[in-house]
């Protein structure tokens, strides 16, 4: 193994976010509410098969040991089967994830946990019909619940499920939601909203804050449950009562970055040391021959020792991420 992925500030990172297209087929109101817009960058096509193998194999080589891939909708990619498979087989990732807004799980589940996917993160952002169609733009409520029913059918023992909590729209729904996993083996993961560049208005108008709930969780006997080291950025909380997990992600915590063990590459091969970063380091030109690894391996290692030690999001600056779908979430 070449040398291990860590920045100046002795952060590991054992978890790749990689992003296949920027592509969504939902409207989501706090990413995408007028809907899928392409970029118009050059050289915007999204990684192929091959690149996507070296990306992955050059931070498998230096300790990297789950991949999550993301969109826009990874499941939009027509060779979405043959991605997972090519990030399993690379030799050193035991986790390869996905998160989907679970749109064609009930029909295809079965076939990415054959080609390899291991973990399923699905977004639903409400238990209301209703309300589901008005954050999401889509009428696919019923068929997201039918897939995420379809992944323990075939054996998967946990499915995460991700929600945007939003005052004066699903805010409310925290009962209905601790109910629907008391019986059930769903992390449900409520994810504090965030600024970014297009979104600016609507995150003063309906953010929540994570730490009130957090707050409720332990007041009724939820504890905290220790972290692996390629897990996620959520705190992750468990009951005796409850098949089901609860998992918190606020960004806006202090010291919400001296835990970051994740890098993100986007659906056109740019390295991106944050979320919430100014730019994006190219790699696209050494992904071509699988003689450039360890030019690739040296890239990403300078590119490490300038990642900053926290996001800016206290100060009101999201960066260059335009909205979440841009660079995977």
């Amino acid at each position: 193994m070449a040398q291990q992925f860590e920045d100046r500030f002795n952060r590991k990172f054992y978890y790749l976010r990689l992003s296949v297209t920027d592509v969504c087929n939902f409207k989501c109101t706090y990413c995408l509410p007028d809907g899928y817009r392409p970029s118009g960058q050059k050289n915007s096509s999204f990684l192929s098969l091959p690149e996507i193998k070296r990306v992955v194999s050059a931070f498998a080589d230096c300790g990297t040991s789950k991949v999550r891939i993301t969109g826009g909708e990874p499941s939009l990619r027509k060779d979405f089967n043959d991605i997972i498979h090519t990030v399993a087989s690379t030799s050193g990732i035991d986790k390869v994830a996905t998160t989907t807004n679970g749109y064609r799980m009930a029909k295809q589940v079965a076939d990415w946990k054959q080609a390899g996917l291991t973990h399923i993160n699905v977004s639903v952002d409400s238990l209301d019909p209703r309300m589901f169609q008005q954050i999401t733009g889509e009428n696919k409520f019923t068929q997201v619940m039918d897939g995420i029913e379809r992944a323990f059918e075939v054996g998967y023992q946990q499915v995460k499920v991700n929600v945007v909590l939003m005052k004066d729209l699903n805010a409310d729904e925290l009962p209905a939601f601790l109910a629907w996993i008391k019986e059930r083996p769903i992390q449900l993961r409520f994810i504090e909203l965030m600024q970014t560049g297009e979104m600016d208005t609507f995150f003063q108008r309906h953010h929540v804050s994570g730490v009130a709930i957090r707050n409720q969780l332990i007041a009724n006997g939820w504890l905290l449950k220790a972290r692996a080291n390629n897990d996620g950025p959520a705190q992750v909380f468990i009951h005796p009562d409850y098949q089901g997990e609860i998992g918190l992600i606020m960004p806006y915590e202090k010291d919400f970055c001296a835990s970051c063990n994740r890098l993100r590459v986007s659906a056109i091969g740019k390295l991106h040391l944050c979320l919430f970063g100014d730019h994006g380091v190219e790699l696209r030109d050494l992904l071509a021959d699988d003689a450039q690894h360890y030019s690739l391996i040296d890239r990403i290692q300078a590119q490490l020792q300038t990642k900053s030690v926290s996001h800016f999001l206290h100060d009101g600056n999201s960066g260059m991420t335009p909205h979440l779908a841009s660079i995977g979430g």
